[in-house]
């Protein structure tokens, strides 16, 4: 599953590739030792949360991490540890209200704390929509800049898990977006890691693969489906860039349009559904800057206008099949 974060300020840790120096071991999913290449690891999501998560509560003694079932681990294990580390009065499970765990967030981020609030689905998060939109994002400009919780992040896991149906499947990153003072991060599920503590920038894409005919756009755990896709059209002669753009709010336009300008063509790949999904506002902005330079509509392979399926899954979902035939006919158009 993809992971979101959403940050108000500085962003506690860069949980998908920061990895903690110490002696937390990264594992996969059967439990063994992953091999180090080149002073990396290939780290699963879960793992390189986790440890990105320890590294935050280790280095400041004011950070704190909640959520519901976080004491034990949670639903995906992504806190596995972190309450015998630290205690429980750093690690601790709230109550089954998503709007409390946001709001106790935001009083304690603005008393100087650095909090991690997790909502343990993405799906679970409107009915903290309120906290979030009206009260985070606006604190620091409706008081002049004398209060903020910028040490406030929001982490919440989204899109398809397999069979979640609409409760647990949904992916709200354009609701979000389009609130000014709300920055959002996302990152593969696995990658090499570096085995030493560092950070990226939140506003800084990354080239996955170069290719000389059509860019695509993407982020989360999409990507890894959008590359297969890739794989399968340079078996037709279709060379492609794969971006993932990492942060949406920002978004690296400039690496986008660098790309685009080389390719002339581009399409934007994403679970949410097609209308008013983060993708038009992408399609919009190239559109823009490279009018002159596309050599054909831009192209969006995105979720259906539909609430999402429990049985029909695959029919909803951006396939390899579906990615596949969107940058074949965009290519021959």
């Amino acid at each position: 599953m993809a992971m979101i974060v959403k940050s108000l300020g500085r962003p506690i840790s860069n949980f998908a590739r920061k990895i903690s120096s110490s002696s937390f071991v990264s594992t996969t999913l059967k439990g063994q030792k992953q091999p180090s290449i080149e002073g990396k690891k290939l780290t699963n999501l879960f793992s390189a949360i986790n440890q990105a998560l320890y590294i935050a509560l280790e280095t400041d003694p004011r950070a704190y991490l909640f959520g519901e079932d976080v004491s034990f681990g949670g639903i995906f294990r992504c806190t596995t540890g972190l309450a015998d580390k630290f205690g429980k009065s750093r690690v601790f499970n709230t109550p089954l209200c998503e709007q409390g765990i946001v709001g106790f967030g935001i009083g304690l981020a603005a008393m100087g704390n650095r909090i991690i609030a997790e909502i343990q689905f993405a799906d679970y998060i409107f009915p903290a929509f309120d906290q979030i939109v009206n009260e985070a994002a606006k604190l620091r400009y409706r008081s002049g800049n004398q209060f903020n919780c910028g040490g406030l992040t929001i982490r919440a896991p989204y899109g398809a898990i397999g069979h979640g149906g609409h409760y647990h499947s949904q992916s709200p990153e354009a609701f979000f977006c389009h609130v000014p003072g709300l920055k959002r991060l996302y990152q593969l599920a696995v990658e090499e890691v570096p085995e030493h503590d560092y950070m990226l920038p939140l506003s800084q894409a990354e080239v996955i693969r170069e290719g000389n005919d059509i860019t695509l756009v993407g982020w989360g755990a999409l990507l890894a489906v959008m590359e297969q896709a890739c794989a399968d059209a340079a078996k037709d002669g279709i060379s492609c860039e794969l971006i993932d753009l990492r942060t949406l709010s920002p978004w690296d336009k400039e690496t986008v349009e660098s790309s685009v300008r080389k390719t002339g063509r581009l399409l934007v790949s994403h679970e949410a559904p097609l209308t008013g999904g983060f993708g038009a506002e992408i399609a919009a902005s190239i559109a823009e800057r490279c009018f002159l330079k596309l050599e054909a509509p831009v192209a969006r392979i995105c979720g259906l206008d539909t609430p999402f399926p429990y049985a029909l899954e695959p029919f909803y979902m951006p396939t390899k099949n579906k990615i596949l035939d969107g940058i074949k006919a965009t290519v021959n158009y």
